[in-house]
């Protein structure tokens, strides 16, 4: 519902045309304001480091527009999510109706996640997304009002499973936390593995967030599989990595996972992390005059390498940049908005990327290696890999 404090700004923006015989069009009026964009992001706690570099990033798509989104000036409102599912709703309201925002940036968590999709399909704002991967995001809730410009939790292990088996290992032991990142991410791997030819001997986890991994590793000594396949993220997976190693599995059973296995954990995981093989979206050691340029550009403003999170929050940026241009900042104009960042070809560090049907990266996965404390690219798993997008109706 419009309020009468804007019934009557804009009442008087036409009285003051009509007095110089100029009336506005609706659409010059609806842009004389500042686009309003809303952070929901964890800027507290185990994830803040996360929230941080997608703020960052997507601050300097923006800075690179001249911070202007369709030549309309932008102002920023904030909510720290604190990575807590059960305060969704609340902050995410917070920032649709209490602050009036455009445009809802959020979030790193998947739980959290699922309060922000809510709010965005019941009020109809649009809502970006530039992490969280959960399936249901771009499935079954999907909305048009919502974009997804990370991941799906699937797709970088639906990747791994035909690099696995074409490196020879025909068998392999599943490990992951028992939760529904870690479930997606063994839909994903199960699902390519299979296809090429794998068989999976095991599947093996323990719940969220426990690390006790060691009779979970002498198991898999007793199986003796080709290979391991696991997804696991933070300070989990530095553990796992070292554990993984010290059990004396490292060299004799070759320990694969979905990138995240080693995002932001080597210098935590040491020589143990050394061989490990990944699939991911991106990778630090892309060697590309974009990749290049974008991580001397972060580095100067932020005085930080970027990671994954900078370059999804960047390429959150582009995304919002070409649609708010193809309709000259005014965001109220939704289907001309929708249609342009629908069609939207993003020149990301990532490598070029389009949006899917139901609104999800269609993207590379590449083959990354281990090596001195750097994930280094051997190849590209997968070209073009799109998520299903199971159940998405719009």
């Amino acid at each position: 519902m419009t309020s009468r404090r804007l019934i009557l700004t804009r009442s008087a923006a036409l009285m003051g045309a009509a007095s110089t015989g100029l009336f506005l069009p609706a659409a010059a009026q609806a842009q004389s304001g500042k686009l309003r964009v809303g952070f929901m992001l964890p800027y507290t706690g185990t994830f803040a480091q996360l929230g941080v570099a997608i703020e960052n990033g997507f601050r300097m798509a923006i800075n690179e527009q001249g911070g202007k989104l369709g030549g309309r000036e932008i102002e920023y409102f904030k909510v720290d999510d604190e990575s807590e599912p059960s305060k969704g709703i609340e902050n995410a309201n917070k920032l649709v109706q209490r602050d009036k925002v455009d445009v809802l940036i959020g979030t790193v968590h998947s739980g959290v996640q699922m309060g922000i999709q809510k709010v965005a399909r019941d009020s109809g704002v649009l809502s970006l997304i530039p992490n969280a991967g959960v399936h249901a995001a771009t499935r079954a809730l999907c909305a048009p009002n919502v974009f997804r410009t990370s991941f799906s939790n699937s797709q970088p292990t639906r990747a791994l499973g035909k690099a696995m088996y074409d490196r020879g290992a025909k068998t392999a032991v599943w490990i992951t936390w028992k939760y529904a990142a870690g479930d997606e991410a063994f839909e994903g791997f199960k699902e390519g593995y299979l296809a090429a030819g794998g068989k999976i001997i095991k599947e093996l986890g323990l719940p969220f967030p426990q690390v006790e991994f060691q009779a979970l590793l002498t198991e898999i000594a007793a199986l003796k599989p080709d290979a391991v396949a696991c997804f696991f993220a933070g300070g989990g997976a530095a553990k796992f990595i070292k554990d993984y190693a010290a059990a004396g599995l490292k060299g004799k059973i070759p320990l694969y996972g979905s990138g995240f296995l080693t995002e932001g954990v080597l210098d935590a995981a040491g020589p143990a992390a050394d061989g490990i093989i990944t699939t991911m979206h991106y990778s630090d050691s892309l060697n590309t005059p974009r990749n290049n340029k974008f991580r001397l550009d972060y580095a100067k403003a932020f005085k930080a390498q970027p990671d994954v999170y900078a370059v999804q929050g960047y390429d959150t940026g582009l995304l919002l940049i070409q649609g708010a241009n193809a309709v000259k900042g005014d965001l109220s104009n939704k289907p001309a908005l929708y249609k342009a960042m629908e069609g939207a070809t993003i020149d990301s560090p990532r490598g070029k990327w389009t949006m899917s049907k139901s609104h999800n990266p269609v993207q590379d996965m590449y083959l990354r290696v281990v090596e001195n404390k750097e994930n280094k690219v051997i190849g590209i798993a997968a070209k073009a890999l799109a998520d299903s997008g199971a159940g998405c109706k719009m």
